[in-house]
C-alpha cells in the first residue's frame, strides 16, 4: 500500500500543525507526570493531538509532533521519561494515523475502478494491540519490572491488615496464590486499559478531523467494520498458554491476553451495536450492557467471546480523489 496523502514534502502548514501538536502532547504528558487520579487519562489524551495532526495533515506533521513532544519531555523531565512516553503513547499514535491514511486503487484487490481501498480497521486494531505490547515490554525492561513490585504491594496490604487486626493473619499459601495472581493481573489490566484508551483517542481524533473536513479516510460504519484480524486469535491463545509457564514468560503472556483481549472486547461491542441496529429496544439495552461491564466483570466475557467468534477484514472504499462521508 502507498500513502494516499498527496502532500509528500514538508510544508509550512504541516510544520506548524506538527509543532503545535507536539507542544500540546508534551504538556498533557507532563501534566500526567504529577500524582493524580486522572494521570492515566492525561497520558492517553497526549496521543490525541498526534493523531489529529497525522490524520488531517499527514505523516510529516505526526512525525514532527512526536519528535517535538519527545524533545520537550526529555528537556523538562528526563530522557527516560521521554522514552517511556514515546514507546507507549506517541509513537503508536503516529503509526495509527499512518495506517489510517493508507489507501490503494480498489482494482488491485478486485474492487471497482475509480475507487480507493483503505487499510482495514481490523488490521489497525490488531496492530494497536501489537504496538501496546511492544511499548509495555520496553517500559518493563527499562524499569526492570519482574513481578516483585506487585508482590511487595501484596505484602504491604497484608502488613496493614495485621496492624489493624493482629488476628487477621493471612494464610501463607493463600498469600502466595494472591501474589501470583496479582503479578499476572497487573500487566493484563494495564495492557487492556491502554488499548481501550488509545483506540478511544483514535476514534475521537478521527471524528474531529472529519468534522473539519480534513480527513482523507472515509467515515466508516464501525459497528459492521470494526473487528479483529482472525490471526490475532492465535496470538491471544499463545498468550493464554504462556501464563501457565511461570516467570517472565507468564507476565508477557498476561500482557498479550490483556492487549489482544481488549481488541476482541472492542470488536465484540461493535458487533453488539451492529446486531441491535434497528431494534426499538436498542438504546436501553446498550446502556444496560455498558453499565453491566462497568459494575461487574462477568459480562465482559460475553463481549470478548463475541469478538473472538466474529473476525473479518472489512475494507472501506471511497471515490478516488476525495473521501466519502458515510454515516456511522
Amino acid at each position: 500500500m502507498q500513502d494516499s496523502d498527496p502532500v509528500t514534502n514538508l510544508n509550512r502548514t504541516s510544520l506548524l500543525v506538527g509543532l503545535l501538536a507536539g507542544v500540546t502532547a508534551a504538556f498533557l504528558s507532563l501534566g500526567a507526570n504529577t500524582p493524580s487520579a486522572f494521570a492515566i487519562v492525561l497520558y492517553a489524551a497526549s496521543a490525541l493531538p498526534v493523531l489529529i495532526a497525522g490524520l488531517g495533515w499527514g505523516n510529516a506533521a505526526a512525525i514532527l509532533a512526536v519528535a517535538f513532544a519527545g524533545a520537550i519531555c526529555s528537556l523538562v523531565v528526563s530522557p527516560l521519561f521521554a522514552l517511556l512516553i514515546l514507546a507507549v503513547t506517541l509513537v503508536p499514535a503516529a503509526w495509527l494515523s499512518h495506517l489510517a491514511n493508507l489507501g490503494r486503487p480498489a482494482e488491485e484487490i478486485g474492487g471497482p475502478a475509480g475507487a480507493l481501498a483503505w487499510y482495514p480497521l481490523a488490521d489497525i486494531l490488531t496492530q494497536l494491540a501489537v504496538l501496546v505490547n511492544i511499548g509495555m515490554i520496553i517500559v518493563g525492561t527499562v524499569i526492570g519490572y519482574d513481578g516483585s513490585a506487585s508482590e511487595r504491594m501484596i505484602d504491604m496490604i497484608a502488613d496493614t491488615l495485621r496492624e489493624r487486626d493482629p488476628l487477621a493473619t493471612p494464610d501463607p499459601a493463600a498469600l502466595d496464590q494472591m501474589k501470583a495472581l496479582f503479578t499476572l493481573m497487573l500487566p493484563l489490566v494495564q495492557g487492556a486499559i491502554w488499548v481501550l484508551m488509545l483506540f478511544a483517542a483514535y476514534y475521537v481524533a478521527s471524528r474531529i478531523v472529519q468534522t473539519s473536513a480534513r480527513n482523507l479516510r472515509p467515515r466508516e460504519d464501525m459497528p459492521s467494520a470494526l473487528r479483529m484480524n482472525r490471526y490475532a486469535i492465535f496470538i491471544f491463545l499463545a498468550g493464554l498458554a504462556m501464563t501457565f509457564a511461570g516467570g517472565m514468560a507468564a507476565i508477557i503472556g498476561a500482557l498479550l491476553c490483556g492487549t489482544f483481549g481488549a481488541g476482541f472486547l472492542i470488536a465484540g461491542f461493535a458487533a453488539f451495536h451492529f446486531r441491535t441496529r434497528g431494534k426499538s429496544w436498542r438504546l436501553p439495552v446498550l446502556w444496560l450492557a455498558y453499565l453491566s461491564v462497568v459494575l461487574f466483570t462477568v459480562p465482559i466475557i460475553f463481549f470478548l467471546v463475541s469478538g473472538l467468534v466474529d473476525t473479518r477484514r472489512a475494507i472501506a472504499l471511497s471515490p478516488a480523489g476525495s473521501p466519502s462521508k458515510e454515516t456511522d
